[in-house]
């Protein structure tokens, strides 16, 4: 094992000088002041920065916290108001387990987060990772805190050649060998930050790494070709139709079952999405009313397990759906927004 005392001190030292100021973070100077990090805002940027860059996230965490100020004032929004806040972050089962853990907090724990890694992996979606997060920087538990950003340090750091994903728990297991019960908040979000400015994924700024003189993937030479990597499988494609709506200057839209991808967002009415292209006559069939729908062409979406190529119809018609004035379909999940602009250039 490298000097572990060494190099933690020299990386905590660099963060004490170099932390990013974060919308939801405790400086490291406050934090040895003894000011405590709010677990709301900690669980919350956590869930909101899954899957989603820190400048994405960052504006929704602000409107969120203005908004819902603590657990509890999070916990008594009706679930469509919710979704609707949501809308462009994505994967919006967060945003159901989201509204699912505020409501346990609130009214089995008194608006009050446990504090162990235990106690918040019982929480409705709350896994491993939030888990620890939480309970490392809200609460200073000697918790093992591994996102891709630690997964890259210590592949490089230790130089695994194991590619990935078959090397996260070695990665998350050397990561374990460097926590303490010495500032682990401060040292979860210093490994996070030096993985996000200076160990990046293609160019790492070896340079100005503090660790540098303990990095086995720098010594060999080539530290960017870690985490060594298989080749990806190829995402699968699926097909379906999106139908534009029209009465006057208003568009259609549904609201999606519960459960599923982008189960509770209201969304243009679609077809089923499956393996093989729509003709022109199954397209017609398939619409939510009987109307001469116009073909405007295809949008491209990217999930994070599939492609979808989705035909865009257009046609003027009413119906008993939930009529939104076109002005305002910017809270609209972006697959659906790229297919009502496709539509809207020709209204």
């Amino acid at each position: 094992m490298k000097d572990r005392d060494a190099l933690r001190s020299a990386l905590l030292a660099w963060y004490d000088a170099q932390a990013r100021t974060l919308a939801w973070r405790t400086s490291p100077g406050d934090r040895r002041a003894g000011v405590r990090s709010d677990p709301y805002r900690v669980w919350l940027s956590e869930v909101m920065l899954q899957q989603t860059t820190v400048p994405h996230a960052t504006p929704y965490f602000l409107g969120f916290t203005e908004r819902w100020p603590t657990v509890s004032d999070l916990a008594a929004v009706e679930d469509g108001e919710l979704m609707a806040a949501w809308a462009g972050l994505g994967y919006y089962a967060r945003a159901r387990n989201l509204l699912a853990c505020a409501r346990a907090v609130a009214g089995e724990h008194g608006g009050v987060f446990p504090d162990t890694e235990d106690g918040l992996r019982a929480l409705p979606g709350v896994g491993a990772y939030t888990a620890a997060a939480v309970a490392a920087i809200a609460f200073d538990r000697a918790a093992n805190v591994v996102d891709g950003n630690v997964e890259r340090v210590m592949s490089r750091l230790f130089a695994v050649e194991a590619p990935m994903p078959d090397a996260k728990p070695e990665l998350k297991a050397l990561a374990a060998e460097l926590v303490t019960g010495d500032r682990p908040g401060d040292w979860a979000q210093a490994l996070m930050d030096l993985g996000a400015t200076i160990c990046k994924p293609k160019s790492p700024l070896c340079d100005r790494c503090p660790v540098e003189a303990w990095c086995d993937a720098r010594a060999g030479g080539a530290p960017e070709t870690y985490p060594r990597k298989t080749k990806k499988a190829d995402r699968p494609r699926r097909y379906g139709v999106a139908y534009v709506l029209t009465r006057g200057d208003e568009m259609a839209l549904v609201r999606r079952p519960p459960k599923g991808l982008l189960g509770g967002m209201l969304g243009l009415p679609t077809s089923d999405w499956r393996s093989e292209p729509f003709s022109d006559a199954e397209a017609a069939v398939a619409g939510p009313i009987a109307a001469p729908w116009r073909d405007l062409g295809a949008v491209e979406h990217v999930f994070t397990h599939f492609s979808l190529t989705l035909r865009v119809f257009m046609a003027r018609g009413d119906g008993d759906f939930v009529w939104t004035p076109r002005a305002g379909l910017g809270a609209l999940p972006s697959v659906f927004l790229k297919a009502a602009r496709a539509a809207d250039r020709l209204i």
